[in-house]
């Protein structure tokens, strides 16, 4: 007998540990904190030929949700529907007639314009991005809709007997609608837009014991920065709104949120257009006087300098500095250099671009010298994407630096110089 009740001693404290663990595991299990959602949203800008003054990004996160389903008609309302999984469950009954709108079926989102920063992943260049919430859409689950209503309805006569005003195709209050909606015999889909300030509540008109959101669906409007300032790649940007009662995502006080946060993960893709064509021959520079040769040949009058206008043609939507490098060197400019005797005398290179290419403070830009140092040229900076406009370079041997050179009669000066145009700031 004292060996069988031993025995079962030892069972007894085996079965108190075994009820500790399991207390101890549904603790943790409690604990754990409930993982927010994220979604990614993409943005493109690449530079239209055909419509060089539309600065702006395109969005290419696809629609899912509410105008996946109906694409014509938000389109024509220009607004594009992402599905987050979130959903949400009543802890308690709806009340037939609430007073107290959070006690009820209520949306309330971040409606106003809020800034975040978005950072190029090379560079770590910085740009404001503005987002803000434009609409709100879920679809709602009630078991014995039609019951709840007493019966011998229709299930879209008990979706609309169910709340007090109209059907849910046309939201309350402040709310704008999108004019269709989706029903089931128990479920309700519904996506409303949301100006500035609004707030979107409904009133039961029967008590509801339970509820369920399946999903939270929302629209959202950007403001982007002027991509034409911007470096090309990719910038990154997150922001997080909080889901919950009093949160950024308000679904008021019985309808509660699976997941407590919701982060939109941003990228904005630039990719920009610099390409600069010379004609066939282009890159070979023959400096000669005024109407050419023959005054001087023929009545021996000097000319007043010697130069060459080349054409280019360039295409550019970015920022952009231009740059050059001189064979030979005088001061801040290149030299042309006579073989016979080492005589050298500078070459003086300026620039003149198109329209729609300025300088930083928006001025045009017409002869601007073009120096060893880079001074004047860091930076030019087009209000509109350039395509394919002519622009000249500018090479001239001033007049005393001319006489020097016919001076030695038919000597011939020559030399390099390179000019780059260069997108990397």
């Amino acid at each position: 007998m004292d060996a069988v009740a031993g025995r079962g001693k030892n069972v007894s404290r085996l079965a108190g540990r075994c009820s500790q663990l399991a207390a101890s595991l549904l603790l943790a299990s409690l604990a754990m904190p409930v993982m927010g959602v994220e979604m990614n949203i993409h943005a493109e800008f690449r530079p239209d030929p055909s419509q060089p003054h539309l600065n702006k990004f395109e969005n290419k996160t696809p629609s899912v949700g509410y105008c996946a389903s109906f694409p014509a008609q938000c389109t024509a309302l220009n607004i594009f529907s992402l599905r987050a999984a979130i959903s949400a469950d009543s802890v308690t009954q709806i009340a037939a007639f609430h007073t107290d709108q959070r006690q009820g079926a209520m949306f309330k989102v971040p409606t106003e314009w809020q800034d975040l920063t978005v950072v190029h992943r090379q560079t770590q260049e910085t740009e404001t991005l503005r987002v803000r919430i434009m609409g709100v859409g879920s679809t709602y689950a009630i078991p014995n809709l039609v019951s709840l209503v007493g019966g011998g309805v229709t299930p879209l006569q008990a979706h609309q007997q169910l709340w007090t005003g109209s059907s849910w195709v046309y939201p309350p209050r402040t709310c704008l609608g999108t004019g269709v909606s989706l029903y089931g015999t128990t479920t309700y889909g519904f996506f409303w837009r949301t100006p500035v300030g609004s707030l979107c509540a409904r009133q039961a008109r029967f008590d509801i014991p339970t509820m369920r959101l399946t999903n939270l669906e929302f629209a959202y409007e950007l403001i982007t920065p002027n991509p034409l300032g911007m470096t090309s790649g990719e910038y990154v940007g997150r922001h997080q709104y909080t889901v919950g009662p009093g949160k950024d995502f308000d679904l008021g006080d019985v309808m509660l949120p699976s997941s407590p946060t919701l982060t939109l993960n941003f990228t904005l893709a630039v990719q920009h257009d610099l390409k600069v064509e010379v004609p066939p021959n282009g890159n070979r520079i023959e400096l000669v006087p005024q109407g050419g040769w023959q005054a001087w040949l023929n009545q021996g009058r000097k000319p007043a300098r010697l130069f060459r206008d080349q054409t280019f043609r360039i295409s550019a939507s970015s920022r952009f500095k231009m740059q050059m490098s001189c064979e030979r060197t005088i001061g801040d400019t290149c030299a042309l250099k006579n073989p016979t005797d080492g005589h050298e005398v500078p070459l003086d290179v300026s620039v003149s671009l198109p329209h729609g290419l300025n300088r930083p403070d928006g001025s045009a830009v017409n002869r601007q010298p073009l120096l060893r140092s880079g001074a004047g040229t860091e930076q030019f900076q087009p209000g509109f994407y350039v395509n394919q406009r002519p622009g000249t370079l500018h090479f001239e041997v001033k007049k005393d630096y001319a006489d020097q050179m016919l001076s030695r009669g038919g000597s011939t000066y020559s030399g390099q110089v390179t000019v780059v145009w260069d997108s990397e700031l």
